[in-house]
C-alpha cells in the first residue's frame, strides 16, 4: 500500500462522498437561476415570499450543521447521512406537490435540515490517512464547485421542460441516488479520525467564535453567500428584460462560469508563486463588490450584464476556493471541525439573510436596488480584509499517542514546540492524539513520530 497517492480505499471514499456532495448541492442550488421568475405563478407570491423560498434552507441548515455532526459522532456517519437525505428528499416532495409559496418555502426549509455537510466530512476523515486526507477534502470541495456550475446550466433547462414541480421531482430523483451510493457505494469505516479534526466540539466554539482573524473570515463566507442569493431574487428577471428567454439562459450562464474559472488562475498564480495571498484576496473582495457596484448603476443591456455577471463569478470562484484553505491554515491545532462547523453555518446563515433581504428590499424599494445594497456589504467587508495578519505557509497533521499523564503530555507538548518547523503543538490526552501545525519545507516529521512513540 502506496504512501505517496490514494489507496483503493481512499480513492472509492473520495469520489462517492463527493458524488454524494455534489448531488444534494446540485439540488440546493438548481431552483437559483429559475426561482424568480416561476415563482410568480404560485399562489401567495410577493417579493418576500420568494426571497424566503430561495434562502429557507440556509436557516436549517445553519441551526443543524453542528449538531448533526456531533450525533454522527455518537450514532455512526453513514445512519445520520442518511437520516439527513431522507429529510432532503421530503423537503423535495413537499415542493414539488406544493401550488402556493409557503409550501414550497416549507420543502426548502425541510430540504435544509437534512444538513449532512459535517457528517460526510468526518467519514471522508475516518476513511483516509492523515497524509492523504486533504486530496480527499479537495475533491469533496471540487465536485461542490462543480455542483454548483452544472445547476446553473440545467436549472432553467429542466424547469423549461417540467416546470418548478418538475424540477423539484428531479431534484427528489437525484437524492435517491445519493442515498443508495451512501448505501452501497461508500465504504464502511473501521477507523474513527481524530475528533477534534473533523467534529465541533461545543465546548470550544465560543472562544472560536470571538477570535479576530476567525471572525473576518466567517463575516465573508456570510456576505458572499448573502449577496450570491439576494441577487438571484432579481438577475433571472433581468436576463429575460434584455431579451433572453428562460430557456436559454444556459447559453449566459455557460460561459461567464467557464470564463470566471479561467480569469481566477491569474489570481491563484499571483497570490501563490508570488506569496500575494491577503493582497489578492482583498483584491477579489474589491472586484465583487465592483461587479455590484456595475450592476446597479449600469442599464441592465445583455454587454453589461454578460461583464458584470463574470467579473461577480470570477471573485466568487477565487473566494469560495481560497478561503476553505485559509481557514484551516489560520485555525488553532485540533479544532479544525469545530472552526469549519461555525464557517458553514455562516456561511448558510448568509445564504438565508440574502433571500429574506433580497426579497425585502426589492418590495420596498426596487429589484435593482438590491445590488446597491449588496455593493455596500462588500464594501464593509474590504474593510475587514485590511485586518487580515499575513498568512504562513502551513499544514496541520495529528498523529495517535499513548501518553497517560498530564504532566508527560505538557512534557511532550514543549518539546514538540520547540523542534523545527513546529508552529504549534497539542496534545489531548483523552482523545490520545497529539495536533500539530508545521512547516512542511523545515518540519522533520519521523523524529516527531519517534518523540510521541517513545
Amino acid at each position: 500500500m502506496s504512501a505517496s497517492g490514494l489507496n483503493s480505499i481512499e480513492k472509492k471514499a473520495a469520489f462517492s462522498l463527493a458524488s454524494v456532495f455534489g448531488l444534494r448541492m446540485l439540488g440546493l442550488f438548481m431552483i437559483l437561476p429559475v426561482f424568480a421568475i416561476y415563482g410568480e405563478q404560485l399562489i401567495g407570491y410577493s417579493p418576500i415570499w420568494i426571497g424566503l423560498a430561495i434562502g429557507a434552507y440556509g436557516l436549517t441548515q445553519a441551526l443543524l450543521q453542528i449538531p448533526m455532526g456531533i450525533l454522527s459522532d455518537k450514532f455512526g456517519r453513514k445512519p445520520v447521512i442518511l437520516a439527513g437525505l431522507v429529510m432532503f428528499l421530503l423537503g423535495s416532495v413537499v415542493a414539488a406537490m406544493s401550488d402556493t409559496i409557503y409550501g414550497v418555502v416549507l420543502g426548502r426549509a425541510l430540504q435544509g435540515m437534512g444538513a449532512i455537510a459535517s457528517a460526510i466530512l468526518a467519514l471522508a476523515a475516518d476513511l483516509s490517512r492523515e497524509e492523504q486526507r486533504p486530496k480527499v477534502m479537495a475533491t469533496i470541495g471540487m465536485f461542490i464547485g462543480v455542483s454548483f456550475t452544472v445547476a446553473m446550466i440545467i436549472g432553467p433547462i429542466v424547469a423549461q421542460a417540467f416546470g418548478l414541480s418538475g424540477l423539484f421531482w428531479f431534484i427528489a430523483i437525484l437524492t435517491i441516488f445519493a442515498m443508495l451510493t451512501i448505501q452501497f457505494v461508500v465504504p464502511n469505516s473501521i477507523n474513527t479520525a481524530p475528533k477534534g479534526d473533523n467534529v465541533a466540539l461545543p465546548s470550544k466554539l465560543g472562544s472560536l467564535v470571538r477570535d479576530g482573524q476567525l471572525s473576518r473570515l466567517n463575516g465573508g463566507v456570510f456576505i458572499l453567500h448573502m449577496a450570491l442569493t439576494a441577487c438571484f431574487v432579481t438577475l433571472p428577471k433581468q436576463f429575460v428584460a434584455s431579451g433572453l428567454a428562460l430557456e436559454q439562459h444556459w447559453q449566459l450562464y455557460l460561459p461567464t462560469l467557464l470564463g470566471s474559472f479561467f480569469l481566477m488562475v491569474p489570481f491563484m498564480i499571483i497570490a501563490i508563486k508570488k506569496q500575494k495571498e491577503k493582497q489578492m484576496f482583498s483584491v477579489a473582495v474589491a472586484l465583487l463588490t465592483l461587479a455590484l457596484l456595475l450592476l446597479w448603476y449600469l442599464p441592465s443591456s445583455m454587454t453589461t450584464l454578460v461583464v458584470s455577471v463574470m467579473m461577480f463569478f470570477t471573485a466568487f470562484n477565487y473566494l469560495e476556493a481560497t478561503m476553505p484553505s485559509i481557514l484551516s491554515r489560520i485555525a488553532p491545532a485540533g479544532v479544525k471541525g469545530s472552526v469549519m462547523g461555525i464557517y458553514s453555518s455562516s456561511q448558510f446563515l448568509g445564504a438565508f439573510a440574502g433571500g429574506i433581504l433580497g426579497g425585502f428590499i426589492a418590495g420596498k424599494f426596487g429589484e435593482q436596488t438590491i445590488f446597491l445594497v449588496m455593493a455596500l456589504f462588500g464594501l464593509i467587508w474590504l474593510l475587514l480584509t485590511l485586518g487580515m495578519k499575513p498568512l504562513k505557509k502551513s499544514k496541520a497533521y495529528s498523529f495517535a499517542t499513548n501518553i497517560v499523564s498530564d504532566e508527560k503530555a505538557q512534557e511532550v507538548a514543549q518539546k514538540l514546540s520547540e523542534m523545527p518547523g513546529v508552529i504549534e503543538a497539542i496534545i489531548m490526552r483523552d482523545e490520545a492524539v497529539a495536533y500539530l501545525k508545521v512547516d512542511e519545507k523545515v518540519v522533520d516529521l519521523p523524529s516527531i513520530k519517534i518523540l510521541l512513540n517513545n
